[in-house]
C-alpha cells in the first residue's frame, strides 16, 4: 500500500521573467508586466509530497523532520528572499517561471530520498497559480 505525504513550505523571491535573445518590446509582448527589468516578487507557496510504502517498524512514509530539514537547506536557503536571476545559479541561464522553478526544486530534492519514494512538487506562484511537477 503505498501512501503520499506532504510537507507545506513558502518562500520569498524576486524575478524576472524574459528571454535575452529577445528585444524589450517582444519580452513585454509575451511576459508582459512580468517582464520589468526592476523584478517583481512572489510569496511562495510549495507542496512537497513524497509517495511510497509505510515502513512496518516507524509507520512512516517518510520522517517528516528529515523531510522539513532537506526542504529548508535545499529549498528555503537557497530561493528565500533572494532574486532568482541574479543569486540562484540554477536561474542565471534559465527563465524562472513557475514551471522551471519547480523543476529545479524536484532536481534539488529527488538525489536526497529513498530511491523508492516517489516526489511530486506543487508550487503556488500566486493562490490561483500553481503547477505540478514529479514521477507521477
Amino acid at each position: 500500500m503505498k501512501v503520499t505525504v506532504n510537507r507545506k513550505a513558502h518562500f520569498n523571491a524576486a524575478h524576472r521573467l524574459y528571454n535575452a535573445d529577445w528585444s524589450d518590446a517582444r519580452n513585454a509582448t509575451v511576459f508582459g508586466k512580468c517582464a520589468n527589468p526592476h523584478y517583481h516578487g512572489h510569496n511562495y507557496e510549495l507542496i512537497v509530497g513524497v509517495k511510497g510504502e509505510i515502513h512496518p517498524e516507524t509507520g512512516f512514509v517518510m520522517d517528516m523532520k528529515v523531510l522539513k530539514k532537506l526542504i529548508e537547506v535545499e529549498i528555503e536557503q537557497a530561493f528565500d528572499h533572494k532574486n532568482l536571476n541574479e543569486e540562484v545559479e540554477e536561474f542565471k541561464k534559465l527563465n524562472p517561471t513557475a514551471e522551471n522553478i519547480a523543476v529545479v526544486i524536484y532536481h534539488k530534492l529527488k538525489p536526497k530520498l529513498d530511491v523508492n519514494l516517489i516526489l511530486t512538487i506543487t508550487l503556488y506562484e500566486t493562490p490561483r497559480n500553481f503547477v505540478v511537477y514529479g514521477d507521477e
